[in-house]
């Protein structure tokens, strides 16, 4: 998973917003580290129940109250759909404009984009929405060669950058912009914090869901050493790969280019750029299919199973990924580490932060296996969900809220409440975690005793 374009691009925003290459991989670092303290305990009922994560929220939110965090995350998982749609129809319009020139200047149809990028988009959705009709099966091969498919790519393109730029002296020897007398001298702190954040945003996710993996771990330590060794290695060589090759972009071309789509473009030979675009589209749409549907598919399938199966999830994953308007959430890296990643680890941070304080330290690890599939068990609390598990949740995103409503120019906050969502996921986290404990210390007492 850590081999996709958003990773790429996640490394290569930190350049192209001012740090230097140090700095952006510490950063990236440094929030692996942290994002895989709560993956590793969240994996842990996976591991030692068998669990997968919809069931793991029944504990702390509910029966019922468990289809809330497992919504959040499917429009999270939307979001990245059409984040990594947009991706695949922007190397196909990339393609045919070397064919079709004039499609470059077409005008804007009033969302932001012309008709043919809008066409390359809705062209590799509706191959999105193929694959999903038919089934995963139809792209195992896919699946199995995306990974290599895109590490090879990258290399390439490394390859590429340290010949073009003359080794990797010149490549990293680039300044930072928040260097005395740089363009952003003194603000390296203010973009920091929220570009940390940011890194944490990116796997918060998975640092949820871990327990749809753990569960198929042989023991503890397994999926500790697991994540421990698989997460930073993998990730770390695609971030240093974004972070080289958006440094040599700067020597090359005397400006920073961090999307691969655009830098692939400046290559003149077309049969190697018709290529490369070929190659970025399979591995996306097989990245896509398998990061971005599945799970989101099934959680809208579970909240109402009678009308929505497999198929219809993945439609409405697929439409929500139009809707969001993808294209403006990676326009500049500004915008997808603000508006995009920052904003969702909110939310996400909200609902692990319960997650952990119900299972560590609420209830010690301990799990009654049976109620959590039982109506008239211990996790169906007042109809099936769990009010103070929605009151912490609540309580945890909303000092986010303010901020991130400034963050989009819809409210004009002070700027304390635009600090605040800069540390989204700590403080959501956090107040979430302190929230469910204080509210959930005396109930889970009293319904303890009355089970005795």
């Amino acid at each position: 998973m850590s081999a996709c374009i958003p990773t790429y691009m996640l490394a290569s925003s930190l350049i192209s917003e001012g740090m230097n290459w140090w700095q952006a991989v510490l950063t990236i670092f440094l929030g692996n580290t942290i994002v895989l303290i709560p993956m590793v305990l969240n994996a842990h009922a996976g591991t030692r129940y068998g669990i997968p994560f919809p069931v793991y929220c029944r504990a702390s939110f509910g029966i019922l109250g468990a289809n809330v965090p497992a919504l959040l995350r499917a429009l999270v998982a939307c979001g990245w759909f059409g984040i990594q749609t947009w991706i695949g129809g922007w190397a196909i319009y990339k393609i045919l404009t070397v064919y079709f020139p004039a499609w470059e200047s077409l005008p804007d149809i009033g969302i932001g984009i012309n008709i043919a990028q809008f066409a390359c988009f809705m062209f590799f959705w509706s191959i999105n929405m193929a694959v999903i009709y038919r089934g995963i099966e139809s792209i195992r091969v896919l699946l199995n060669i995306k990974a290599p498919l895109l590490l090879l790519l990258g290399l390439v393109l490394l390859s590429w950058a340290y010949v073009r730029a003359g080794g990797f002296g010149p490549m990293l020897s680039q300044p930072s912009a928040f260097a005395p007398g740089g363009a952003k001298a003194g603000q390296f702190w203010s973009f920091f914090f929220p570009a940390l954040t940011a890194m944490i945003g990116f796997w918060a996710t998975l640092s949820l869901n871990i327990p749809d993996f753990s569960r198929y771990a042989y023991s503890q330590r397994d999926q500790v050493l697991g994540q421990a060794l698989g997460l930073p290695t993998t990730m770390g060589l695609y971030s240093f790969i974004g972070v080289a090759v958006t440094s040599a972009t700067v020597v090359i071309f005397g400006e920073s280019i961090w999307d691969p789509v655009v830098l692939l473009a400046r290559f003149e030979n077309p049969v190697i750029l018709v290529v490369a675009m070929f190659s970025l589209c399979l591995a996306t749409l097989a990245t896509n299919i398998a990061a971005n549907v599945v799970s989101p598919a099934n959680d809208f399938a579970h909240l109402w199973p009678r009308h929505i199966d497999f198929r219809r999830g993945g439609l409405i994953t697929g439409i929500i990924g139009i809707l969001i308007r993808p294209w403006e959430l990676i326009a500049d890296p500004s915008g997808y580490i603000f508006k995009w990643l920052v904003a969702y680890s909110a939310l996400l941070g909200s609902v692990g932060g319960i997650l952990i304080a119900d299972y560590f330290v609420i209830r010690r690890m301990r799990l009654e296996l049976p109620a959590l599939y039982q109506r008239d068990g211990e996790y169906w609390y007042k109809g099936g969900f769990n009010v103070s598990a929605l009151v912490a949740l609540t309580a945890g995103i909303a000092p986010c809220v303010p901020g991130f409503l400034g963050t989009i120019g819809m409210t004009s906050p002070s700027a304390v409440w635009i600090e605040m969502y800069h540390y989204a996921w700590f403080i959501s986290f956090g107040v979430s975690f302190l929230v469910y404990l204080v509210l959930m210390q005396a109930t889970y007492k009293r319904h303890a005793a009355a089970r005795a």
